[in-house]
């Protein structure tokens, strides 16, 4: 059987999903494909920063988010050597992955895309004109194809147009979720940084504590796990002692940063999947969001009527819209690499919080494009 799509997703994540929706609405003809049956378990921070809200309100999802209990989150509680910094945040929230994701798959579904969940799908590459995928026992095709399978994604793994190429001394991504991690009050995200990388926590909507780290590898792998590193950057960091963090069930990512090219002819690469900079109060998934609403447009332009053009329009905006703008995570994550820095700038901090504000700011409220729903395909 060959069924036909003017757009196919790979990945349901926020990108994917996020991607489908707007293309559904445009009018084209949609399937959104994912190996995962949802809700499923994510290592993620689980912040939603204001960028990334200002995305789904520019979509028409503002009270998305909201409806599903998410906590407005204020603070950043950043602690390195027995020193602790208290910052403020204005705008962002915590949810959990597993009840956003379900969300913005459920939009996409309700916007009139096919969802093919639990489905893994190959890629067979451009034939005739078309891009061609075999899911199970079905071959699929699609006049543009849009990539969003995460960092661990393997769809363009063989394809050497799209090789990815990893930053030196990446730190790997870990995390759990967990009854109990310690003092986590309500609207904070709670950050503690030693040698080996750091820690964050952040309360989820149904009271659990939602803990995501970045882990240099060999320190996870001396410290006998990803729990057993977590407990141990904590202690260091604010000399407290969170037990029980190493029999929760942790899950891993690979190398946090990286790089690969994004687009080709009649394919997109979005999200996670395009390139990854380790975040730090949410950055992740406004990227991601970002990315999916931008990708949509240039799909829908793609399904109507290919233009040669489109890949670079596509690395055009990735550039000016994420990644010139990823370099003030790479200048945090770099800066808690370095124990003593750090030490030595959250004392700064508790004494003038404002110092770091520009950064932080920046990093969550970069200017973005007013997404528009084009007209519908030509089917």
């Amino acid at each position: 059987m060959n069924r036909q799509y003017d757009i196919a997703v790979i990945g349901a994540g926020p990108a994917g999903a996020l991607a489908a929706r707007q293309c559904a609405l445009s009018g084209c003809r949609v399937v959104l494909i994912d190996k995962s049956v949802f809700p499923r378990p994510k290592v993620c921070g689980c912040c939603v920063n204001p960028w990334a809200m200002s995305t789904l309100e520019r979509v028409g999802l503002g009270g998305l988010l909201e409806g599903l209990g998410a906590l407005p989150v204020s603070q950043l509680r950043l602690s390195a050597a027995g020193r602790e910094a208290t910052l403020q945040l204005h705008g962002g929230v915590s949810i959990s992955r597993s009840a956003m994701d379900e969300a913005l798959i459920a939009s996409a579904s309700r916007a009139g895309a096919e969802l093919r969940l639990g489905a893994a799908a190959v890629y067979d590459g451009l034939v005739s004109g078309k891009q061609r995928i075999t899911v199970g026992k079905e071959t699929l095709t699609a006049r543009v194809l849009i990539v969003a399978d995460g960092l661990g994604g393997r769809f363009l793994k063989d394809h050497p147009d799209y090789p990815v190429r990893l930053a030196p001394r990446s730190h790997i991504g870990c995390g759990t979720v967990a009854d109990d991690a310690g003092d986590v009050p309500q609207g904070a995200i709670v950050m503690a940084c030693g040698r080996g990388g750091y820690v964050g926590r952040v309360r989820l909507e149904d009271g659990r504590v939602d803990v995501a780290a970045a882990f240099d590898p060999a320190f996870v792998k001396a410290q006998g796990g990803p729990g057993r590193a977590a407990e141990t950057v904590m202690t260091q960091a604010d000399h407290s002692k969170v037990t029980g963090l190493a029999q929760c069930r942790w899950r891993g990512t690979p190398a946090l940063t990286r790089r690969r090219p994004r687009a080709g002819e009649r394919l997109f690469v979005a999200g996670d999947a395009a390139g990854y900079v380790e975040p730090f109060t949410g950055e992740g998934i406004a990227w991601a969001l970002a990315g999916g609403a931008a990708v949509a447009e240039l799909a829908v332009d793609g399904a109507r009527g290919w233009d040669a053009r489109l890949p670079s329009e596509w690395e055009r905006r990735y550039y000016k819209m994420i990644q010139r703008r990823q370099w003030k995570c790479r200048f945090i994550s770099g800066l808690l690499r370095r124990p003593g820095l750090t030490k030595t700038v959250v004392a700064a901090l508790s004494r003038a919080p404002g110092l770091i504000r520009p950064i932080i700011e920046g990093a969550a409220t970069p200017d973005s494009p007013k997404w528009s729903v084009k007209t519908p395909c030509n089917s």
